[in-house]
């Protein structure tokens, strides 16, 4: 039986811009930096995690990461159009964070707009993709 996601991964153009997008632009922590063979130089295991959620690890992946060249081109073409969205990121106050994040240069594709499920802000990672920012609604049962 499957008990819970642990690891899901995103395309990335460059680990290292990645890498620092994601630590340093929003705030995720590193958990590990492996080289994936004997040239230091080579793809890496490069995983990040939001803070309160060190159990999902998030794979910054090469593009070329089990793909023949000409996967790659056509992943890296889809990854830097923006073709792929990756996922939503949860937060209490979308609004305050899409101030916070665009203080620090994220890109944001879409502003705060209430939506049936809840605030959300769509965003760019450094390599192309967008991720959902999201305030879930309140249940029904919640609302004052």
């Amino acid at each position: 039986m499957i008990t819970r996601m642990s690891i899901a991964g995103v395309y990335v153009l460059d680990q290292d811009a990645a890498k620092a997008f994601y630590t340093d632009k929003l705030g995720f922590e590193l958990r590990s930096d492996v080289p994936m063979g004997p040239d230091p130089d080579g793809m890496r295991w490069l995983t990040v995690s939001p803070p309160d959620q060190p159990d999902l690890e998030i794979v910054l992946a090469d593009c070329a990461m089990g793909h023949d060249p000409e996967t790659t081109q056509q992943l890296r073409a889809l990854v830097a159009k923006g073709a792929l969205g990756t996922g939503v990121l949860t937060t209490d106050d979308c609004q305050k964070t899409f101030e916070e994040l665009s203080s620090r240069g994220v890109v944001f594709l879409q502003e705060p707009a209430q939506r049936p499920y809840g605030v959300e802000a769509v965003l760019r990672d450094d390599s192309g993709n967008w991720w959902s920012l999201n305030q879930p609604a309140a249940p029904a049962g919640d609302a004052p």
